[in-house]
């Protein structure tokens, strides 16, 4: 009963494991030290249990975490390094993989096999074989901090939540026309003034560079690399605010806690502008050990297009200096001649509109690959249902649990299919989100269906999506998921398509 599904289960009928308070986690290879000990920090909570670490071949009863060269899933065709495989027997647990992903992600699966709540003993896991691996490299949620801000506690929470999902990107939306979240010490009255506020007149806040770098090590030690966002040329009137000299015309405008988009840009082509952009995104290259850094570039309704063009070339070239692979909104694919390699991530709908589709391909036609988040399937701040007092309803209607799991990112821009897409990704905006509760609520169950779309295994060619997708067998294994996020404290939407179970913790 785990969520995503894995490639193949094996159950048996053999007696199961049984966890003691004798058990130990037997560790062997590189980094496999500290995925047991992230185990047992996790059993000391979901349990109370706190197994001892012991880098010795495993007893009767033990847990053994291998990392090692031919360990993992091989034997089903994958070469993935974050393939796993967990035995589970009377005589104990092995998780084997190749690299410290593959083994970080076969311990989530081992804690969704464990009793989400640990009351008593024994605690039992039926006897099983799992091989695992994932189908795409990137699977990413989105958390938008701009519009309203969340402190460090909270976004660690946030990540806590969605690492049992086997998420191991998180892309936080740092600037917009509400907020700048971000400390940038060359610039200093981007966080002072632009971060002062947000959407509604809603709380300021920022985080300084030692605590953005905690973060970012927080998510890293979970195997989750955080792609950090600074929007431009558009929603930039917190930048605005704060510097007259970034303005086209040299005037600050006042803060903004509104909602509309498309009003705002830089003053593009001018040597103050170009300093702020290479000063930015230096500074934040150097607070990101991870690959990416996502410049936006959407919705950019007062920047022509010559001015658009001249300024994505330039600011994605500054990221490739900086020794970071660009990511952009599709809608930058209009611009061309940018670095070789460079992501775009698809925002439109799943029936592509206007030009969405062949902006897309415009990636890839340069060497790089694309993102998928279609609006209408994946971005979380839509409603659940009519009336919904948080969300919003652009797309068209409320997107349900059964619309986020039915839809397959290779059937979506013709063209463009598994070999060009470097992943899936479920944003979450926040204008009207205003509490890590309500994220949450926002988030799940619907990030749980985007997650296996974009981890399990393709639906054959000849098989229509809805059928390929059993939305029932998902709905089940979703109502085992939510006894844990009950225990964890985690909030979701009891949305009418599971059968919840009774609240536990």
């Amino acid at each position: 009963m785990v969520v995503p599904r894995p490639v193949r289960t094996e159950n048996s009928a053999a007696s199961p494991f049984v966890l003691t308070d004798s058990a130990r986690i037997s560790v062997a290879g590189a980094g496999a030290d500290g995925v047991a000990r992230l185990l047992s920090a996790e059993l000391a909570s979901d349990c109370g249990r706190e197994p001892a670490i012991v880098a010795e071949p495993p007893a009767y009863g033990d847990i053994a975490i291998v990392i090692a060269p031919g360990e993992g899933p091989h034997e089903d065709g994958s070469d993935s390094a974050e393939g796993y495989t967990v035995e589970v027997s009377a005589e104990g647990v092995r998780i084997g993989a190749a690299t410290t992903a593959g083994a970080f992600w076969g311990v989530q699966t081992l804690r969704q096999l464990l009793p989400a709540v640990c009351e008593g003993d024994p605690l039992t896991i039926d006897a099983v074989r799992v091989h695992d691996h994932p189908r795409y490299a990137y699977r990413g949620a989105m958390l938008d901090v701009a519009r309203h801000f969340f402190t460090p506690a909270e976004v660690k929470r946030f990540i806590d939540a969605i690492v049992l999902l086997k998420l191991n990107h998180l892309h936080l939306h740092l600037t917009d026309d509400q907020g700048w979240r971000l400390q940038i010490e060359s610039w200093p009255e981007l966080t002072r003034v632009g971060g002062s506020t947000g959407s509604d007149g809603s709380r300021g806040g920022f985080y300084t560079q030692a605590e953005f770098r905690e973060l970012v090590a927080y998510a890293a030690e979970r195997h989750i690399t955080v792609v950090p966002e600074i929007d431009m040329p558009g929603h930039t009137n917190a930048a605005l605010a704060s510097y007259p000299e970034l303005n086209p015309s040299g005037v600050a405008p006042a803060l903004y806690t509104g909602s509309e988009v498309g009003f705002s840009t830089l003053r593009t082509g001018d040597p103050v502008t170009q300093r702020f952009v290479r000063d930015v995104i230096r500074e934040v290259a150097a607070l990101t050990p991870g690959r990416y850094l996502h410049l936006g570039g959407d919705e950019c309704l007062s920047t022509s297009d010559a001015d658009f063009a001249a300024f994505v070339q330039d600011a994605f070239r500054v990221v490739a200096e900086n020794g970071k692979t660009p990511v952009g909104w599709h809608e930058v694919g209009k611009a061309g001649g940018l670095p070789p390699g460079t992501i775009g991530q698809y925002w439109d709908f799943t029936a592509p509109r206007g030009r969405a589709a062949e902006l897309a391909l415009a990636f890839v036609r340069e060497g790089g690959s694309v993102i998928m988040s279609p609006s209408d399937v994946a971005y979380l701040d839509i409603v659940y249902a009519d009336g919904d007092a948080i969300g919003q309803d652009w797309t068209g209607g409320p997107t349900t649990l059964r619309d986020s799991f039915v839809w397959d990112p290779a059937r979506i821009v013709p063209g463009l299919g598994d070999a060009h897409i470097l992943g899936v990704e479920a944003p979450l905006w926040t204008e009207t989100v205003a509490t890590i509760e309500e994220v949450e609520q926002m988030v799940f169950p619907r990030l749980a269906a985007v997650a296996e779309v974009g981890w399990s295994t393709a639906p054959a060619d000849t098989e229509p999506v809805v059928a390929a997708r059993d939305l029932a067998d998902f709905s089940d294994r979703l109502a085992s998921l939510a006894e844990h996020w009950d225990a964890a404290g985690t909030k979701y939407r009891r949305v009418p398509e599971v059968r919840w179970p009774e609240r536990v913790g």
